[in-house]
């Protein structure tokens, strides 16, 4: 059985940071580009960041790029999200993600998900 599983998320004033992290059962992480999406309330889940199966290259979305930043240690099977500048627009529950591609960008494009991690950014 697969599972991802989202640990970091909390709460923090604007300008804080926080690292996410989401470790793996049941799935060799690296076979897999991973990626991280966030849904906020009453809108649509987006994409936030991924990196290739090798961390060999990493997209973000416009509103990630600059402040963060997503990693890997495949021999520990888990994914990392560190989170700068935190904005309140920020706010949502961020879900790890092992995506069909390194190109992946919608959730259509995800093969198996994380339960997902609250966080909140105060203004």
């Amino acid at each position: 059985q697969v599972q991802l599983v989202e640990s970091g998320g909390g709460s923090v004033p604007a300008g804080g940071s926080l690292r996410l992290s989401c470790a793996a059962s049941g799935i060799t992480l690296s076979g897999y580009p991973m990626g991280w999406f966030r849904q906020a309330p009453g809108r649509e889940r987006e994409f936030v960041a991924v990196i290739a199966r090798g961390a060999t290259s990493t997209y973000y979305a416009d509103s990630a790029k600059g402040r963060f930043t997503i990693s890997r240690d495949n021999a520990k099977n888990t994914i990392y999200l560190e989170m700068n500048s935190l904005k309140p627009e920020d706010t949502a529950v961020y879900y790890c993600a092992a995506t069909r591609t390194v190109m992946a960008r919608i959730p259509d494009d995800v093969r198996y998900w994380g339960r997902g991690a609250q966080v909140t950014v105060s203004s």
